[in-house]
């Protein structure tokens, strides 16, 4: 058989099982195998079996050459049998277009119908998921397509293990249930099966690759029709990621960066890495001098993993020797590198060279980036880097560390505000620099949104100007061009404290997720990973403002409810080594119970605003009140005991 495309991948998935402990010198047997028969028909359809009016051919594929197809008109059908090896639960992509109405997308187990999907009128490319089939070791599988009232095609199937964590969301609001449920079925549908052996190097010039590896626990970051995963991307799906339970994912492929940055590509991680989390993806790495590399995702890789330290309590994000390293370069060695073209004075700004990605940008705006030496995105990112670098010290007992990068912290937020971004307002504040020292106002997308998604911008009247600027670009035409820069919006708009505007965008892009991309092979909008992940944290973190602090065995919350919203609740979000669950009624009252098993938590809940009463479990308590980012609170902080539950209720 050829290893001729991306979905491949499929055809020699694992089942991961729980194998005994094997003697030193005795030899590891292969593993079971859960193998889906030539998942992109670039075989023929080797392992399938067709009805009359069905069959494989070439054209219309998804990728690679082949595609299934069924002719239209009743009684058209194609089916596998697989036979699982070992215990398991999993999911089943596949990527299916169809003409007309009336088809059929099946997962059988022994004869018995799991789900039936009917497929809607959609000529293009979409994808569709069976989820959480359970299979015993000798239960027979069938995959089975059945014809509609016109064509109906399919290609590159997928098998996914079904996601570890399930936190669920109910609410007064049904819309924000069942956006929460589509994510989060959405994003599990993106995950590699460890062990998988699939190409590497594919992307839209070379539908086959350039070869076969063993993937590692990762998932889909970036186009789906590249055998990768982005920078940008990961760091922007990690804490979505991390709610469903891929924290070995996040692990494994936030490590996979810190080892690309070496000393031979200045301290630079490379963009895109294969699913085996190895190897560099060829189309955006040529050479150590000559691939793709943008000055924001260096920071946001730090920024990220002190997310995930904070979300697992994991001790390898502190103690991993390449992490560190990878930490201390990306805020010391990598800007000295980078820190030419402008003089920041006491402060230092990574730089980008102006000579576009493969030299490296300034900004994740690559159409703005040519030309520029340093851009908000960027600048804004560095913050954030150091005060992650702070978490981590702290993580790792170096309390004086952590002490210097707070003040790097504070150093370059006041730089920032009294100098580099200029005494403008609105489209009048500075958000780019020139290679020649130029500022740059005006509208910048990414270089314009991160400046207040990563709080750089004192809070106050001008960041509100700001805030109201980008607002209105968003919704002009010159609004973000592709759904993924999207998904930032409502980020930006929690981190200040705009829940209506936040809850808008989220509407807004779950609306749009049966639109077709902009990138005609990625299928529809909803098919874009970063959409999934985002609204995933955007539930958990945004919507609940559930921000976790494991490693010290403390949970903050505040309720961000946009107006109309009366309560939500999320259940069984994964902290540490157990589950939270926390409902919000209104912006008054906060329930959290503790589901973990041994483990006490600190909890600060939060209310907006100065309120004369609080009570925890309806006894009163002092009034304490704290500022944070230019908004005051309420707050109490009872300590929830394993298998607990308080409440906190405050009132004028």
């Amino acid at each position: 058989m050829k290893p001729s495309r991306l979905m491949l991948l499929t055809a020699v998935a694992l089942l991961v099982p729980l194998a005994p402990a094997l003697s030193a010198n005795a030899s590891a047997a292969p593993r079971p195998q859960l193998a889906l028969p030539d998942p992109g028909f670039e075989n023929g359809g080797t392992g399938w079996t067709f009805t009359s009016g069905a069959g494989v051919g070439t054209g219309n594929r998804h990728g690679g050459e082949r595609f299934l197809y069924l002719d239209a008109g009743a009684g058209k059908s194609a089916e596998a049998t697989i036979t699982a090896p070992r215990n398991g639960s999993y999911d089943f992509s596949a990527w299916i277009g169809s003409a007309g109405t009336g088809g059929t997308y099946t997962v059988r187990r022994n004869g018995e119908t799991v789900e039936t999907i009917t497929l809607p009128q959609h000529p293009g490319y979409a994808r569709y998921t069976i989820s959480g089939v359970r299979l015993r070791t000798g239960d027979r599988l069938q995959i089975a397509f059945g014809s509609g009232s016109a064509w109906v095609n399919a290609d590159d199937l997928m098998i996914s293990p079904a996601a570890p964590a399930h936190p669920k969301v109910t609410s007064s609001d049904p819309e924000v249930v069942e956006m929460f449920a589509w994510a989060q079925k959405k994003a599990n549908s993106w995950v590699q099966l460890p062990g998988t052996v699939g190409p590497v190097n594919v992307d839209e010039h070379r539908t086959g690759g350039t070869g076969t590896a063993s993937y590692e626990p990762t998932y889909w970051a970036g186009y789906a029709n590249r055998s990768a995963y982005y920078s940008r991307d990961v760091t922007h799906q990690l804490a979505g990621a991390h709610l469903i339970g891929l924290d070995a994912e996040n692990a494994t492929m936030l490590r996979s960066y810190a080892a690309s940055a070496t000393a031979e590509h200045k301290y630079f991680p490379v963009w895109s890495l294969n699913f085996d989390a190895k190897t560099y993806l060829s189309i955006d790495y040529k050479s150590p001098d000559n691939f793709v590399r943008e000055v924001p995702a260096t920071f946001e890789l730090v920024e990220k993993a002190a997310q995930a330290y904070l979300w697992t309590g994991d001790r390898g994000y502190v103690d991993d020797p390449v992490l560190w390293d990878f930490y201390r370069h990306a805020t010391e060695q990598f800007i000295d590198l980078h820190n030419s073209a402008k003089d920041n004075g006491r402060v230092k700004v990574a730089e980008g060279t102006g000579q576009g990605i493969f030299q490296g940008a300034a900004s994740y705006n690559e159409q703005d980036g040519d030309g520029l030496a340093e851009a908000g995105d960027g600048i804004a990112a560095e913050y954030q880097a150091y005060l992650a670098m702070a978490i981590l010290a702290r993580g790792k007992g170096d309390i004086a560390l952590a002490g210097t990068y707070d003040k790097r912290a504070a150093d370059l937020k006041t730089y920032f505000n009294d100098t580099w971004s200029g005494t403008g307002s609105g489209a009048d504040m500075v958000r780019a620099y020139t290679l020649s020292g130029t500022p740059v106002t005006g509208w910048g997308k990414e270089n314009s949104v991160f400046m207040p998604m990563k709080q750089i911008i004192d809070p106050g009247p001008r960041d509100d100007a700001y805030l109201d600027y980008i607002q209105a670009q968003e919704l002009g035409p010159d609004g973000s061009p592709n759904i993924e820069s999207t998904t930032y919006l409502p980020d930006m708009s929690f981190k200040n404290d705009r829940a209506d505007t936040a809850w808008q965008w989220m509407r807004k892009i779950y609306g749009e997720r049966e639109t077709q991309h902009v990138n005609s092979r990625q299928g529809p909008d909803g098919d874009y990973p970063e959409v999934s992940f985002t609204l995933v944290s955007q539930t958990v973190q945004g919507l609940m403002g559930i921000t976790p602090d494991a490693p010290d065995h403390k949970v903050t919350t505040q309720s961000q409810l946009p107006s109309g919203m009366k309560w939500l609740q999320a259940a069984d979000v994964p902290l540490g080594t157990g589950t939270v669950t926390v409902r919000h009624d209104g912006a008054t009252r906060t329930t959290l119970t503790n589901n973990s098993r041994e483990d006490a938590y600190s909890w600060e809940a939060r209310f907006p605003g100065v309120h004369k009463k609080i009570e925890v479990d309806g006894v009163p308590q002092r009034v304490r009140t704290k500022t944070v980012n230019g908004v005051t609170y309420t707050y109490a902080t009872p300590t929830v005991r394993a298998g607990a539950t308080a409440v906190v209720r405050v009132s004028d």
